[in-house]
Order: C-alpha cells, then structure tokens, then sequence
C-alpha cells in the first residue's frame, strides 16, 4: 500500500464515523466470533446514538474505544488520527508545540497525546531477541553545559544501542558505560551465538565469553569498518545513523528530553526505524496498540 499524503488521508479519514469504524475493523473487525452468543463471523452494526457496535444476532454491544486512549477523551477522534498519521510519517517526530499548532489544542493536551502515542509504538513494538549480525554501541544524549566543549558527560543521559543488520533497532536508558551494564543490555536482548560489531570501547571486551562472534573496529585509527579473516566485515555506521538522526531530532524538533522520559523517545524513533517501510502498517499498528 502506498505511503498516505495528508489530502488522502483526510479523505480517508473525514469525520469521527469513520475513524470509529477503523477502530472497530482493526481491533474486531466488523464480522467476529461474538463474545455472548458464540456465533462465529457474526455481523457487527454501529449504534446510532452510542460509540459501539451490536451484534445482528444477540444484540451485544462492543465498544471498540473502550480500554484504551481513545475512551472517555473529548478529543474528536480525527484529532487522534491525525496525530498518530503525523508521528509515524514524520522522520523527526512532533513535538507537542507542533500538535498543538496542528490540531488546535491546549499544550497540556498535545502533551499528553504525544506521550500517549509513544507509549503505543513501545506497546506495538513487541519484543523478540536480535539475532544474526548486530551492531552496539553506546552514546550521551543533552545536559549541554555552557562554557565547557560538548557540554559535561555528568549532565548528559547515557543511553546504549543495539542495531540488526537490515533488521530491528533497540535502544535504552542506562545509568552508565561500564563492563556489567553493557553486559546486562546484551545478554537480555541478543540471542547467543549472534555477530557483534563494536568500537573499541574496553566494557565490551567480555562478549566473546558469551557465546558471541565480536569484532570491533577502532575509530582512534580513523577505522570505521573492517573484514575479519572470516569474511565478516564490521563496522557501527548503522547503530551510529541512528543516533545521529535521533540527537538532530532532539535538538531541532524537541529541543530538550527530560531523562525522565528519554526512554519513550527512544523507543518512539526505534519503531519508526524497525517499520519505516511500511508507513501504512505502522498506523493500523498503533490503533490495534491502543
């Protein structure tokens, strides 16, 4: 399915009916095994006067809103929409002054809902362990301190990467760079006996003791990528991409993330760069994630 542009999106989606119905579809679907009568591929109508479907047989009502973002909000729901058509089409992400322009809301509500939205792709993105060939490394993200190059390590967020090769990004907060925490990041998301890409960071030197094929490269000598005598070339251009756009997103888009919630921003450009072929297949995620 092709990308959405806004025009076709909005004649997608023009009015609250419609976006219910998508809810319905995604979540149930409008034929489903009825939960009451057992009737399987049972018809599901929509109420006239109530956000919810009954079935054509019992008469059960399903409301495909509830248990989720979208209940009891004053919201119109093409609001949501359109929120979550712009954090999963955007390369940088929204920030909530720019929900706020765009939807017409109060800050404190584009907030929210830009929150709420991260939470979902973290919920979507559910875990499976990285496996063939994966690049780590970590990073410092903020806490610029004036007077002093590049700010001071001590006010910035460490957060560590891993990234498959053609395959899933996972990135997260983590208190330092030491040989236990790295260890820990690796052994609880990569499967044994995978191909590991590092630099020359000394707290990785353990990983061949886990069952691990690790190579490094050396960026102190100017090497950003090497092939072992087995053919395998190593490198971290890909974990080290992703962190360049994430901290160009930061500083152009939000400006500043709290360390408080660095890991939902982190997990919201990890969704976008594990679908980012599938623009379309990202949005219906979110909404069967709410």
């Amino acid at each position: 399915m092709p990308k959405l542009t806004v025009k076709e999106f909005f004649k997608r989606f023009p009015d609250d009916a419609t976006c219910l119905q998508h809810i319905m579809e995604v979540r149930y679907g409008l034929r489903h095994t009825c939960r009451k009568c057992g009737v399987v591929d049972a018809t599901f109508h929509r109420l006239a006067n109530r956000p919810a479907y009954t079935c054509a047989h019992c008469g059960d009502h399903v409301y495909p809103c509830a248990g989720t973002v979208f209940q009891d909000t004053r919201t119109p729901l093409t609001m949501w929409f359109y929120a979550i058509y712009l954090s999963v089409t955007t390369r940088h992400g929204v920030s909530g002054k720019e929900l706020e322009r765009q939807l017409g809301v109060t800050y404190k509500t584009a907030w929210r809902m830009g929150q709420q939205i991260r939470q979902l792709m973290e919920k979507a993105d559910e875990f499976t362990a990285l496996r063939g060939h994966v690049e780590a490394d970590e990073t410092y993200v903020g806490g610029y301190t004036p007077g002093q190059r590049g700010g001071a390590v001590g006010a910035k967020t460490v957060v560590a990467g891993l990234a498959e090769r053609d395959g899933k990004t996972r990135a997260q907060v983590v208190p330092d760079t030491k040989k236990g925490t790295l260890k820990k990041f690796v052994l609880e998301n990569v499967e044994p006996g995978a191909t590991i890409s590092t630099d020359e960071h000394p707290s990785y030197n353990l990983l061949a003791a886990y069952d691990y094929k690790h190579g490094r490269v050396s960026h102190a000598r100017d090497e950003y990528s090497r092939v072992d005598p087995d053919g395998v070339r190593h490198s971290t251009n890909t974990i080290e991409s992703f962190w360049a756009i994430f901290k160009r997103s930061i500083a152009s888009t939000h400006i500043s993330v709290s360390p408080k919630y660095m890991n939902r921003y982190l997990n919201e450009f990890a969704f976008r760069s594990n679908h980012r072929k599938m623009q379309n297949a990202m949005f219906d995620l979110l909404i069967a994630s709410v």
